[in-house]
């Protein structure tokens, strides 16, 4: 599969991982055993199940081909829908790019265009 995933990260700890050359993942990843992401049509419902009037946040997207294909899995989560899951460390070189996610006035976060 072509494409991005998504990730939602607190600037913190995407600035540890970059730093480390390697995400292993926020301490809800960890705890469930896999790296949690989003499609683009996944990541409203994302952040606003998970990140709700969070601030100074990044949205990191991922090269999906530049993934281990053994380890990234479709797997149903909210509703049904297949979200993807990365059983292994993200390596940063699978990193297209990272930019802010803001809040909007209105208290919801502000994608903008997404690739």
């Amino acid at each position: 599969m072509t494409g991005f995933i998504y990730k939602i990260s607190p600037r913190v700890a995407w600035a540890r991982a970059a730093e480390a050359g390697r995400f292993d993942g926020a301490p809800v990843d960890i705890a469930d055993g896999f790296i949690h992401f989003s499609t683009a049509a996944q990541l409203r419902g994302t952040a606003a199940k998970h990140f709700a009037g969070q601030a100074d946040l990044v949205l990191a997207a991922i090269r999906v081909e530049a993934l281990d294909p053994a380890a990234l899995r479709w797997e149903p989560s909210r509703g049904g829908d297949l979200f993807p899951h990365l059983y292994a460390p993200l390596p940063m070189s699978a990193v297209a790019f990272v930019r802010d996610l803001p809040l909007g006035a209105d208290g919801a976060h502000q994608f903008g265009e997404l690739a």
